[in-house]
Order: C-alpha cells, then sequence, then structure tokens
C-alpha cells in the first residue's frame, strides 16, 4: 500500500516532527522502501509565501505555545515564556535555520575522557565516535550540498564577514573563513545559488538553503512511501500489552483526536517537545514517561553557551545583506583549559533586522545607549558566540501544571549556567570585542543570549540503560520499537552548530532500522 496511509494501518513507521531528525529520517526510509508517515504539528508553508519580515515571519514559523522558562539564566528574565526559538512548520527549525553545518571534533564523543570529571557536570561519553560518524558526516554533506565539501566552492563574504576577518586576523586568528553551509554557491540538486539576499532567519526565498522542506520531504514524498501530514500535534504514543509501541494518539486542525496505529515510532520533536511527548505519555507499565526507566527523560538539557558581540563602526557595514550566518572564527573551538574552562567555542557572524534588534539588543537596558546602539544600525556589524555548555542533570525539561488547547500538560524548562558556561561566554566577550576594536570600533555591545535555538540533550544516547534513554542507534534502551531522531539523543552539545550531527545520524539511523526491519526485529 503506498500513501495516504489508514489509521488502522500498522505496517507504518511513524515520525513525530519533520525537522532534520525526522524530515530526513523519513525521506531516506521511503527511499529504501519503507511506508512511512510524519506527523507534523505545524503548518505546511513553501518558498513562494515566505515573509520577507521579521515579526509577521516569526507569527508565520515559529512555534509560540505556552512554555516556561525558570531557573537562573538570562532567558527566564528576558522571555519567560519562549525559552527556545524553533519552528512550527513542515521542514521544523531547518526553515529557519542559517545553514551552518560542520562536524563535531573527535574530542567532543568523548568528553568525560577528555574534560575529567567537572563539579557540577553530567559529562558522559556518547556510545559512538567521530571514526564511525565519518562516512556518515560525508553523506550528510553530499546531501546537503555543504560548501568546502565535495569540491562545492566556499560562498562570498559579505561586509560583516569582511569586518570580522579583518579583527580576527589583526589579533592573530587563523581559522577564518566563509565557512562550511548548506547553501547553494552554485546551483545544486535542482536548486538555484544563493542570491545573497540576506534574512535567511524568515525562510530561503530563493531555494539555495538546504531544508528538508525543500530538499529531503518531496522526495520522499515522490516514491510513494511518505505521508506527512501537517497541523497534527501528537498528544500521546501508545503501546501494547508487551510493552512495544502500537500507535500515537494526535490532534488534526480541528481538535479532533485520531489514533495511527504504527510498526515502530521515531520521535523528532526538539529536544523540548520530545521529552515532553514521552512524559506525557506514562502508563500504568511507565508510570514516569515512555522509556524513562533511568529517570533520564528530560535531563541534561542543553542549549550551547551563546551570546553576541556588536561593534559601531563610523562607517555603514550594512550587516542585513547577504547570508545571516557569513563566516565563522574556528580558532577558539579547540579544547584547551589554561583558558579556565573546558571545551571551546566559535565566532558566527549575525545579523537582525532592526525588530530583533531592538528585543534581543538587551530588553533589561532600555535608555539612551539602547537608542543610540538601534540608530547606528547601517553602521554595525555583528557576531554570536556558540560554545560547548555542560549537561547538568537538574537542567531540565519537565511538565507544567499548565496545559495547552488539547489539555496536555506543557513543558517548563529549567536551566541554570554551570561555572564553566560562564566562564566560557565572559572569555568570548573579551575575544569578540577585541576582534571589532582591533578594526576600529566606535563602540563595543555585548548582549545576552536569544532565546534558544540549538537545543540538545534530554533524550540522551548512552551504552548503560542507567545514565541515559536510547542506545548508540537512538533505539530506546526501554522499548524496542520506539527511537529518537532529533538532538535531545545527543549525550553532550559540543562547539558545532548540531544540524550536520542530526542528519548523520539520521541517515545512519535509517541505515539501522532499514537493516532491523528486513531481518523482522521490528
Amino acid at each position: 500500500m503506498s500513501a495516504p496511509y489508514d489509521l488502522n494501518d500498522g505496517s507504518v513507521f511513524v515520525i513525530v516532527g519533520s525537522g532534520a531528525g525526522g524530515g530526513t529520517l523519513g525521506t531516506q526510509l521511503a527511499l529504501k522502501g519503507i511506508d512511512t508517515v510524519i506527523l507534523e504539528a505545524g503548518d505546511r508553508h513553501e518558498t513562494f509565501d515566505f515573509l520577507n519580515d521579521e515579526w509577521d515571519s516569526f507569527s508565520q514559523l515559529a512555534w509560540k505555545d505556552k512554555r516556561f522558562a525558570t531557573g537562573s539564566w538570562q532567558v527566564a528574565e528576558d522571555f519567560p515564556n519562549l525559552p527556545a526559538w524553533i519552528v512550527k512548520a513542515v521542514g521544523g527549525s531547518t526553515v529557519h535555520w542559517a545553514g551552518a553545518s560542520l562536524r563535531f571534533q573527535a574530542h567532543e564523543f568523548k568528553t568525560r575522557t577528555h574534560y575529567g570529571d567537572v563539579a557540577g557536570a553530567t559529562l558522559l561519553d556518547w556510545p559512538i565516535d567521530l571514526s564511525e560518524m565519518e562516512p556518515w558526516y560525508a553523506m550528510a554533506e553530499d546531501r546537503m550540498g555543504v560548501t568546502r565539501t565535495n569540491g562545492i566552492p566556499g560562498l562570498p563574504g559579505n561586509n560583516n564577514f569582511k569586518v570580522m576577518e579583518a579583527g580576527a586576523r589583526k589579533i592573530g586568528y587563523k581559522e577564518v573563513s566563509t565557512g562550511r553551509m548548506a547553501i547553494n554557491s552554485e546551483p545544486r540538486d535542482e536548486r538555484a545559488s544563493c542570491m545573497q539576499i540576506g534574512f535567511c532567519f524568515q525562510g530561503c526565498k530563493s531555494g539555495a538553503k538546504w531544508s528538508t522542506l525543500i530538499a529531503e520531504i518531496p522526495k520522499g514524498e515522490a516514491t510513494g512511501r511518505l505521508e506527512v501530514r501537517s497541523g497534527c500535534q501528537v498528544l500521546r504514543i501508545e503501546h501494547n500489552a508487551a510493552g512495544k509501541v502500537s500507535g500515537v494518539v494526535y490532534a488534526d486542525k480541528q481538535g479532533v483526536e485520531h489514533r495511527q496505529k504504527a510498526r515502530a515510532v521515531a520521535v523528532a520533536g526538539n529536544s523540548l517537545e520530545s521529552p515532553r511527548l514521552l512524559l506525557n505519555s506514562h502508563s500504568a507499565r511507565f508510570p514516569d514517561g515512555l522509556a524513562n526507566s533511568s529517570g533520564q527523560v528530560g535531563r541534561n538539557y542543553m542549549r550551547h553557551t551563546t551570546g553576541s558581540v556588536y561593534g559601531i563602526f563610523d562607517k555603514p557595514v550594512n550587516m542585513h545583506r547577504g547570508t545571516t550566518m557569513a563566516g565563522i572564527v574556528r580558532d577558539e573551538a579547540r579544547h584547551d583549559p589554561s583558558r579556565g574552562f573546558v571545551g571551546g567555542y566559535e565566532f558566527e557572524t549575525i545579523s537582525l533586522g532592526l525588530p530583533f534588534m531592538a528585543a534581543f539588543l538587551d530588553p533589561s537596558k532600555w535608555g539612551r545607549d539602547f537608542a543610540s546602539a538601534l540608530d547606528n544600525y547601517r553602521n554595525t556589524a555583528g557576531l554570536w558566540i556558540v560554545g560547548e555548555d555542560m549537561p547538568r542533570a537538574e537542567n531540565r525539561i519537565t511538565l507544567a501544571e499548565d496545559k495547552d488547547a488539547f489539555g496536555m500538560p506543557v513543558a517548563s524548562v529549567r536551566y541554570d549556567d554551570h561555572p564553566n558556561d560562564k566562564a566560557m561566554r565572559n572569555h568570548a566577550y573579551r575575544q569578540g570585542s577585541a576582534i571589532y576594536d582591533a578594526v576600529g570600533a566606535v563602540r563595543t555591545i555585548q548582549t545576552p543570549p536569544y532565546p534558544s535555538t540549538h537545543n540538545l540533550g534530554t533524550n540522551r544516547m548512552s551504552e548503560k540503560a542507567r545514565d541515559g534513554v536510547v542506545n548508540r542507534f537512538g533505539q530506546a534502551h526501554d522499548v524496542a520499537n520506539l527511537f529518537v531522531s532529533d538532538g535531545s539523543q545527543f549525550t553532550t552539545g559540543a562547539a558545532e552548530n548540531p544540524t550536520l550531527t542530526i542528519v548523520a545520524l539520521a541517515l545512519r539511523q535509517a541505515d539501522h532500522i532499514a537493516g532491523r526491519m528486513s531481518r523482522g526485529e521490528i
């Protein structure tokens, strides 16, 4: 049978979420001849209807459902109901992302070994390593058309990059480039090359940027083996008497509940919604939540050590022209405890429009300095810090007493910076300011972290069932036919943007699942 699939068809593989993990996994399974249904909570937008306006685009794409932020992190004070900035639409946050596609370094898969016992952190080595992941990284880079791989040239540098590059080289940095980006620098995969329109966060208007919405899902649908149902919010996952997953219950756009039977289920709803779904899927057999015998579901939430530095100059920069993430400095990505912290961080150019600059510059500091920064928007260059934050058991997703429109408890996101995170951020603030000072900045501004875009952990991989939620293939330790396919399976966060690793893991997972299905093990 081919798509669309019957609700009572228990032979289908059901995936919750259509982003980097779910959209890739669903497409790859369909290409392997496996009947697959993706359930996506958001609507389906296409390239032609993306809105080239920050506020309107945010309203169109962002996950605005009620959530709560608690803990001592600045986001809880500045954005108590918006702890994360992710997309609720077909394609997930690959619609919104900037395109940076970087492999983890070898030591970042084995942080417990390399960093040692860091007090207050729950560091754990991944049950996989870089050598095992390298062929999957190569496959993902080819699939996504990552620049500076497979003979694909890098993108050109805009003014924002040129300012950062000049300053970075003046203070001695060497690893400076326009980066490895999943944005076409030349026509590829039946998609045009980047037109340098800018404002990539609002969805790519030319189709040059890889997303599961335009580069994966249509290929899966073309096989007749993939059905994507948009506007379908999954409420809970059900299991049979043997403890195996048997289907999911979801609400459609009208709020009507349906039950889709399933041969197996993969959860790929981001590191906030995935643990929320597992916790909401509690039963007599799984009283603390599905796949949660370890008590680890929702724990070890990571969001990268972030923040921004802006430099104001006496001449125009027009940072908004060209790709949003137009370049990268990687010199600080190494592990070098002599700096006063373990792990590393990267600088990446960033540009926001005036509305988001006003919202994110520093909401607690209205006044003359704030106003003058906005007045000098044209003369501003910007960079973003991406650093490895420490996993902590108490940084976690739990269920709040408040409920959503479907009567399900919403997510409460608790996060406290680890002392290592603060030391890293302060070092990055100093170095980022030095970059702009070196090329004559009139003033530099250090801004606090934005709502989280890199949400990681909460269903982490572990060798031993007691230490995590899933094994080395993203299969739940407790439930043989339940998988996790998003960034929530990350054991640690690394200094690199996570999307390439999520895609590589999804390709590897699809291969594993297809093999087990062919052997009748699922």
